[in-house]
């Protein structure tokens, strides 16, 4: 069953982006594909999506000049896009992502890391997180 939802999702999806695609002729709508990933950041390959209910997560998260977030994971799969400012992602392993505005990001999951912003500006971030119902975005170590 759930391989059928996928390829009805899938024809959806097509039919969707066919229909936008003739209407960028007509109406002038542009589609930009700003990210497309199997990998996180780091280049490895996503995780299978959790078995569970899901629950879908967008979060304007702001961080101010100077701060470091403390070492955390995500469970689920996210991506961002970060809106304004400057941002450093550090992995457990010293693996280094430096954004900047505009700049988007496949996060890494089940893998301890950080942010810093090192700008002078607050770096803004928008978060997409595909979650599991009940179950936590991020944990802190």
């Amino acid at each position: 069953m759930d391989s059928m939802k996928g390829i009805i999702y899938g024809m959806c999806l097509n039919l969707l982006l066919l229909n936008c695609a003739s209407a960028k002729k007509l109406n002038e709508i542009e589609i930009e594909v700003l990210t497309k990933a199997i990998a996180s950041w780091d280049g490895k390959e996503l995780p299978d999506y959790a078995k569970g209910k899901p629950e879908v997560s967008i979060l304007r998260i702001t961080i101010p000049p100077g701060t470091e977030l403390p070492l955390h994971k995500h469970p689920v799969i996210n991506a961002g896009l970060l809106l304004h400012g400057e941002l450093t992602v550090v992995a457990e392993d010293g693996a280094t992502l430096h954004l900047k505005a505009g700049d988007t990001i496949v996060e890494v999951v089940n893998k301890w890391h950080y942010g810093k912003n090192e700008g002078s500006e607050p770096a803004e971030i928008i978060v997409f997180y595909a979650g599991i119902q009940g179950k936590p975005l991020s944990i802190k170590q």
